[in-house]
């Protein structure tokens, strides 16, 4: 599940913090589960609870380059959104993650017992997800 699906409502309006910390709670409640998606604010919530994290962190220019396009198709949860070039905002902040990138990896090397996996390019991942179905 993404994590988009539980912050956001219909519109892409944010639901109130309540509720969005209900949903997160209901997610995490199940035996097994998979959450994708950043919001730095619930990171160690999640990762207090899960066995493994798979943090990625392809190269800049492909990220930039994957937001545009799916800014411009409109993938998103919850229906998608009328094409649109992506947002100054939205870019800036691909750009300027890195720093974050790096702290929340010092968050999550803090959990105890949690396994954390950083994978780098299409190839790592691709090798992680065999791993993971074989």
């Amino acid at each position: 599940m993404h994590l988009d699906e539980l912050y956001w409502d219909k519109g892409w309006k944010p639901v109130e913090r309540e509720r969005w910390l209900s949903r997160l709670s209901d997610a995490l409640a199940g035996e097994r589960w998979i959450l994708d998606g950043n919001f730095s604010a619930t990171l160690l919530l999640r990762a207090y609870q899960a066995d493994t994290v798979f943090f990625l962190r392809p190269p800049r220019w492909q990220c930039l380059w994957r937001a545009f396009w799916r800014e411009r198709l409109g993938r998103y949860p919850h229906g998608g959104h009328p094409p649109k070039w992506p947002s100054r905002a939205l870019l800036l902040d691909i750009w300027q993650f890195s720093p974050q990138a790096e702290w929340q990896l010092a968050q999550l090397r803090t959990v105890p017992g949690l396994r954390l996996v950083v994978l780098r390019s299409d190839r790592e991942i691709e090798g992680a997800l065999q791993q993971l179905a074989s």
